[in-house]
């Protein structure tokens, strides 16, 4: 596909003299098409040259010599340069790659040979799959499907809570009333009963807190009784866990959670040791991170058992080891920010090579609340996912039952509707923003959602049907798309690749959720002004073609979300 963007740095940089590569990163996109496509800054160069910007401006545009057939003109408005692409060379380049890739379009090699490990998900086992877990889970998968779409070889690592003082609280909760609960038929719901009633009675009796962390230290030692409760409630645990990411059809391509790393903590403390950053406080041994502006980092308890931090560190060195990852992201809430600082400055006492401590990389993303406050299994007040996953399908279903009740396979259909629209509804706003969980924004089946984004590529679908055929680019004549509403969605599609690697830049699959919306309303608007079916041959050939292309666009970018698309609705 023509690269406008570098022609136009090409030209510019024979003038000045810049590298190329530094005048694309100061070329910006104008605020409105008005302004052309692609606009220069001279003041960037206002320094270099000792003169007004203004006075650069219409100079560079007299010296620089662009293609016509690439750049249909140049014009100067105040200090920058602005550039409008060519109407027909846009087309031409648009519609012969989409047809050449098809769902391959937008994809690249950039990251070929390269391995991305990317920690997400990572529930709790013994405790409900709440919403607050659909943020690492949904953000995480669609992440490793964008990089994956760019060549990298990903490594989904579902990295599981399966260790800690809660399983001590658990154990010893079991212990106590393990036959007051069935926990065989639905063992999250009767584990959850069993935590919040310990947890109460841990903060009645102290004494009954030192049984609990005394359990987790006789679990980290081996002691067959808890070994054998444990792995009974990560079994039980894991396979209630499959049926939401059955639902969510979300795959890892590991599942070593905390305990995988128990045998592998001990080289931790040896190499902290070894650095002579490992001290003692206070009972416990910390690596001190003053000199870093932050509080110390917890290796090893007062009762000698470990930490979060501690198996943090164990699953960097076995990832360096086994993945020879270019970088490791981790994907968590932002109450997490400083323990990944920490751990990072930490794992430079690792004796690891800085290409890897260096390419550490967390991402936090707000946190989702209630109405009426922060969720905690603790209390008991959490919406489980599963639920609200279900809760989702069944109102599509009613709507369907409503609108269209004679639709063929309404149960997948509201499946793929219902589950797309929580998808969506949880990627398109920057992930840093926390979100406050309100049934009636999340079930909004109008405006800006997964559901409309459906609705305009089943539209595609349909008027493809209805034709009968896709029509070969040979054969379409391209200057029957020249109409503002064609070009609007040439543009559109046209910056497809660049905004996938804008999302993977800045860990952001909501930039990916924007423009799919943005997508779908210039396809509207070009729907609604110009008619498809039925015109003569040659203009619905050129508008069908079209139509074909955002279809595919469509849903290779919603597949990058890790939402399925509909024939029909």
């Amino acid at each position: 596909m023509i690269d406008f963007k570098n022609k136009i740095s090409e030209e510019i940089a024979k003038v000045t003299q810049l590298e190329v590569k530094e005048i694309e990163s100061y070329i910006e996109m104008p605020p409105n098409e008005e302004m052309g496509d692609y606009s220069f800054p001279c003041f960037r160069l206002a320094k270099t040259l000792k003169k007004a910007p203004q006075v650069i401006a219409q100079e560079l545009k007299e010296q620089i010599n662009v293609d016509e057939s690439l750049i249909e003109k140049v014009e100067v408005m105040n200090a920058y340069i602005n550039f409008f692409v060519n109407p027909k060379a846009l087309t031409e380049t648009v519609l012969t790659e989409v047809t050449e890739k098809k769902e391959k379009f937008g994809s690249s090699n950039i990251g070929e040979g390269k391995n991305i490990v990317i920690d997400y998900s990572s529930p709790n086992i013994a405790k409900p799959f709440h919403i607050g877990h659909l943020r690492s889970t949904v953000i995480g998968s669609a992440l490793y499907k964008i990089y994956s779409f760019l060549g990298y070889n990903c490594i989904g690592i579902n990295h599981l809570g399966d260790y800690g003082t809660q399983f001590g609280k658990l154990i010893e909760g079991y212990k106590r009333w393990g036959t007051e609960y069935n926990i065989e038929e639905n063992p999250i719901d009767e584990l959850t009963k069993i935590y919040v009633r310990i947890n109460n009675l841990c903060k009645e009796d102290e004494s009954v807190l030192d049984a609990c962390r005394d359990n987790f230290k006789k679990l980290e030692d081996g002691d067959t009784y808890c070994v054998e409760i444990w792995k009974k409630f990560r079994e039980l645990s894991l396979k209630e866990f499959q049926r939401i990411y059955d639902l969510l059809d979300v795959k890892f391509d590991s599942l070593n959670g905390e305990a995988f790393y128990s045998d592998k903590m001990q080289e931790v403390v040896e190499l902290l040791e070894k650095s002579g950053k490992l001290i003692e406080s206070e009972g416990a041994r910390v690596i001190d991170l003053e000199d870093k502006q932050m509080p110390p980092c917890l290796i090893e308890k007062t009762n000698g058992s470990t930490t979060y931090a501690t198996r943090d560190l164990a699953a960097i060195l076995y990832r360096v080891r086994t993945y020879n990852f270019d970088k490791a992201l981790y994907v968590t809430s932002y109450e997490q920010i400083l323990h990944f600082k920490q751990i990072f400055e930490v794992s430079k006492l690792l004796g690891i090579d800085e290409k890897y401590t260096e390419n550490l990389v967390h991402i936090p993303f707000g946190m989702v609340q209630l109405k009426t406050g922060k969720m905690s299994t603790r209390e008991g007040n959490i919406i489980k996912l599963e639920d609200l996953l279900n809760e989702s399908i069944s109102r599509v279903k009613e709507i369907i039952e409503t609108k269209n009740p004679e639709l063929e396979d309404k149960d997948e259909v509201a499946k793929i509707i219902g589950i797309g629209a929580v998808i969506f509804n949880d990627l398109y706003n920057s992930r840093i923003k926390d979100e406050i969980f309100d049934w009636d924004e999340m079930l909004n089946f109008n405006g800006e959602t997964g559901p409309y984004l459906q609705y305009i590529y089943v539209r595609t679908n349909s008027l493809i049907n209805k034709a009968g055929y896709v029509p070969e680019i040979k054969n379409v004549d391209l200057k029957l798309l020249q109409d503002k509403a064609s070009i609007k969605v040439l543009k559109c599609l046209y910056n497809f690749g660049d905004i996938i690697k804008q999302s993977a830049d800045k860990y952001e699959p909501y930039i990916i959720a924007r423009y799919l919306i943005d997508l779908s309303q210039a396809f509207s608007s070009f729907y609604n002004e110009n008619k498809i079916i039925g015109e003569k041959q040659e203009i619905q050939d050129a508008r069908l073609l079209l139509t074909y292309a955002v279809g595919i666009v469509l849903k290779s970018g919603a597949k990058l979300l890790g939402i399925k698309m509909p024939n029909k609705m």
